[in-house]
């Protein structure tokens, strides 16, 4: 997920042309517009319908003890006879067992809908979480239920190139990019633009966040759930605040972990820029973490030392791609991903200190070319990541605008700044008219009590966004993991976060007040490297 707000040494970025030379924007829906009408009549339908639970799509790899249906939803809710897509929703049942008490038999809270973020991720694996200590006792209570969003297979999937074109490797990834370079990618995500509205074409437009949270409200009426209990990590809370704002008198229980920034002045280029700000201090945190592991790793014991074998490997990779697939970017995009999870920290580390040692193969294995399943799920997961966060808003589209605001940030913020440009730049030649990003803000009464989740040091989804929400959604309480950065911390290794999480889902009990708990233990190196994603 790309996310919240920005600033800069000079107190802004240069921004001043990013709605002034942007397609045109639809008005923020009204309550009583087509679309409301439109989900009200998709809704009653969906419930009438219901879901027919059966066996999953045998593409997806689920296990058979899972069962999945699909749900009808509009293509554009303004006309719901039109064009039908199906989502495809994946449940395990509620087991009705404590596992503090194998006698006591718990009561069923309803269905437990979970989007995992993107925009462009599954959430059809997510009942399988029941199967881990964390979360036997909610499974115990809910239906755990996961679905794929319009767009990611198999819901109606969305492509925008051949997924064997998607990922390129190896490739150079300059933190001061030349002229000749900027040209180079700018007319790629110029291509990758026209490909996806040539392969879409008139549907294109549909594929939003504020579709996205009408496309929850069937769901639940499908689920045949009077109100809704929702968890949304990362891009997912977004979703949530939206359904929020739209649905409140539909919200039974709601969980927003990792929270985007909903302000929307931020969405989406200007939340994009404070990621990668954030994601520089989060790549500080790894080479503290590795100098201090220098008698197992040797590559250095202080953060200038490790930035210096990366950069010895970089140069490297420049000059001799590792396995011929792994160049700069792709060892940049692994290092990337540990900024999201302290859990890689080991195998990112040891795949380094194996390289720089003359073996390449963990490296590789960690960074290189995906198998063709793989890439064809990466590449419609990034079509539909692209697809809605180009239509959620406005975006700049003169490039002068991303070059002047990213070459200022990339001075104090060189590891993600030019990576981040490149994945969302497409939006700057996209033509499909743009949504204007509602403002959630609700009042006392209108929403029941809500749970925020937050590392203080998470990247990807940087602080401030949980306390912008929290003072947004009146009644939420915020609960904060301090000095940890790991990506999404509802059912992991923190008692203290799943305490909170339980009380609230099983209870509907929230602290007092905004509450914090102390980190979770930093992770050590491990004996021997293990493969990883």
């Amino acid at each position: 997920m790309r996310a919240a707000a920005l600033y800069s040494a000079a107190g802004s970025l240069l921004l001043t042309t990013l709605t002034t030379t942007t397609p045109a924007q639809a008005a923020p829906p009204a309550h009583g517009s087509a679309e409301a009408r439109g989900t009200a009549v998709a809704a009653e339908r969906a419930a009438a319908a219901g879901i027919d639970f059966g066996s999953c799509p045998k593409a997806e790899d689920l296990p058979g003890g899972m069962r999945c249906g699909t749900v009808g939803v509009p293509l554009d809710y303004a006309h719901p006879d039109g064009k039908q897509l199906r989502l495809t929703v994946s449940r395990v049942r509620a087991t009705h067992k404590d596992p503090g008490n194998p006698k006591r038999k718990v009561p069923r809270q309803g269905a437990l809908l979970y989007n995992p973020g993107g925009p462009g991720g599954s959430g059809l694996h997510f009942p399988l979480v029941g199967l881990v200590p964390e979360w036997k006792r909610i499974a115990g209570a809910y239906d755990l239920v996961g679905y794929a969003p319009r767009g990611v297979a198999p819901s109606a999937p969305l492509s925008c190139q051949d997924p064997g074109d998607f990922f390129k490797g190896p490739r150079p990834a300059p933190t001061q990019p030349s002229d000749a370079y900027k040209k180079e990618r700018a007319a790629e995500a110029e291509a990758y633009a026209r490909g996806c509205a040539a392969r879409a074409g008139e549907s294109l437009r549909h594929y939003h966040s504020l579709n996205n949270a009408r496309d929850l409200e069937v769901v639940r009426a499908a689920l045949g759930e009077e109100r809704l209990s929702f968890m949304g990590a990362s891009y997912g809370t977004y979703l949530g605040a939206l359904y929020a704002e739209l649905f409140p008198a539909r919200v039974r229980r709601m969980v927003f972990d990792s929270v985007v920034n909903p302000d929307p002045s931020l969405v989406w280029y200007r939340n994009n820029l404070e990621q990668s700000e954030a994601f520089e201090d989060r790549w500080d945190d790894f080479k503290a973490w590795i100098a201090g592991h220098d008698a197992v790793y040797g590559l250095g014991d202080t953060p200038r030392q490790v930035q210096n074998s990366y950069e010895e490997a970089s140069g490297r990779l420049a000059a001799e791609p590792a396995g011929g697939t792994v160049g700069p970017a792709q060892l940049q995009g692994a290092f990337l991903r540990a900024g999201y999870y302290d859990d890689y920290w080991p195998h990112r580390a040891e795949a380094l200190s194996a390289y720089l040692k003359g073996d390449p193969q963990p490296l590789i294995d960690q960074a290189g070319t995906r198998t063709a399943k793989g890439a064809k799920g990466a590449e419609n997961a990034n079509a539909v990541y692209t697809a809605v966060e180009c239509n959620d808003a406005a975006w700049p589209t003169d490039f002068e605008v991303w070059d002047r605001d990213n070459t200022r940030l990339a001075r104090r913020a060189p590891f993600e700044t030019w990576d981040n440009v490149w994945t969302n730049l497409p939006c700057a030649y996209w033509r499909v008219p743009r949504q204007r990003p509602l403002d959630v803000r609700t009042v006392p009464g209108e929403l029941p009590p809500t749970l925020i989740l937050a590392a203080e040091r998470d990247a990807a989804t940087p602080y401030e966004g949980a306390l912008e929400l929290r003072r947004r959604l009146s009644g939420s309480v915020l609960v904060t993991e301090r000095d940890a950065g790991t990506h999404g911390i509802a059912g992991g290794p923190n008692a203290c976060v799943n305490g909170h999480l339980e009380a609230y889902l099983l209870e509907g009990r929230l602290p007092a007040r905004n509450a914090s708990c102390a980190p979770r233990p930093e992770p050590e190196p491990e004996p021997e490297p293990s493969k990883v994603p």
